[in-house]
């Protein structure tokens, strides 16, 4: 998938969300007619079988199967991280990676557990987008470029895609774009994040003040995207549209990746159907954005690491449910009798 050389590069993306496809309904339904024969009392496995369902419709497979799911971790730095708004300096983010690359982060154990692949996209993590309280954070041929690069993540045969982010200072940046999207004052969307104190969870309301305010009343998705997100929230936004496209599932992470599926929802609030949502973080705005966008998280195990840890723990339960439905017996194949009328 490639985007055409236009004079506004986000009509491209513009058009892409509008020709976003619905669910298949036909293999939904084949999934709901076997469900209905399983070894099992009827609605027994609960969420599982919704989540079967689920990924049916979106991958267009019936019986659902997932072979190659993916988590694709972007990593990138923030120019805002140098105004105190995080426990951690911006070096983290080179040492993350090479961790990552080492296998000895929690999510390298995660992946592992569950036979998941594992991708790190470095999207110039040496070189920190300016400060969004102060200026851009991309123009709209680099915010454009760098959604396009996320559609990219796809490439392979990968049929789940799990979201996962690295970058110090990426909930304040999460938190500017949110408060942009859905309104509101600027401490109802901001946490601790890394763990920072009171004097930084001030420093970071500030930060988040004022990048809004530069908006001027901006309504625009893509335009709030490129002026005060960040390069992995764009390569998200990008991933989460090619996905539906292509017919991959998605299951978003935390609070920095909803800000992500948040961009998509304000162009097309039906546009995260196929996005199923991982866990509500510990960050404690994310439950709010999540109920804004009337999604319900599958787990609530009060994390809030990041790296796609959230989303890879619920592509492990993704990959249960899938095997459940294609591989329990039914009840004609079991000779177990159903039951009485």
């Amino acid at each position: 998938m490639s985007l055409s050389e236009t004079a506004l590069p986000f009509d491209d993306i513009r058009n892409l969300v509008k020709s976003m496809p619905g669910p298949d309904e036909d293999a939904l339904a084949k999934v709901k007619a076997r469900d209905a024969e399983l070894t099992k009392p009827a609605g027994s496995l609960g969420r599982l079988e919704e989540i079967a369902e689920w990924l049916a419709a979106w991958s267009g497979k019936a019986p659902p199967k997932i072979t190659r799911p993916m988590v694709g971790i972007f990593a990138t730095a923030h120019g805002v991280a140098d105004e105190g708004v995080s426990a951690f300096p911006s070096a983290v983010n080179r040492q993350m990676v090479e961790n990552f690359a080492a296998g000895g982060a929690a999510i390298n154990q995660i992946c592992r557990a569950y036979d998941i692949g594992l991708k790190v996209f470095d999207l110039a993590v040496d070189m920190p987008t300016p400060s969004i309280t102060r200026e851009d954070a991309m123009d709209e041929a680099n915010c454009a470029a760098t959604m396009a690069y996320g559609m990219e993540a796809l490439a392979g045969g990968i049929d789940l895609i799990c979201l996962g982010e690295m970058g110090i200072g990426n909930t304040t940046v999460a938190a500017a774009v949110i408060n942009a999207l859905f309104g509101g004052k600027a401490e109802d969307w901001i946490g601790r994040g890394t763990g920072v104190d009171d004097e930084g969870l001030a420093r970071k309301r500030d930060a988040v003040e004022k990048a809004v305010a530069r908006l001027n009343g901006e309504r625009d998705p893509l335009e709030i995207l490129r002026r005060i997100g960040g390069r992995e929230i764009a390569a998200m936004t990008g991933l989460i549209i090619a996905a539906r496209l292509q017919r991959v599932p998605v299951i978003v992470d935390g609070f920095v990746t909803t800000a992500a599926a948040a961009v998509v929802y304000a162009m097309d609030p039906a546009g995260l159907d196929h996005c199923l949502f991982a866990h509500v973080s510990a960050e404690q705005a994310h439950a709010k954005v999540l109920e804004h966008m009337g999604k319900d998280a599958l787990l609530d195990f009060g994390m809030r690491l990041g790296e796609g840890s959230g989303a890879a723990l619920a592509a492990g339960i993704a990959k249960a449910a899938a095997e459940m439905h294609s591989g329990m017996a039914t009840f004609a194949d079991a000779g177990v009798s159903e039951k009485d009328d």
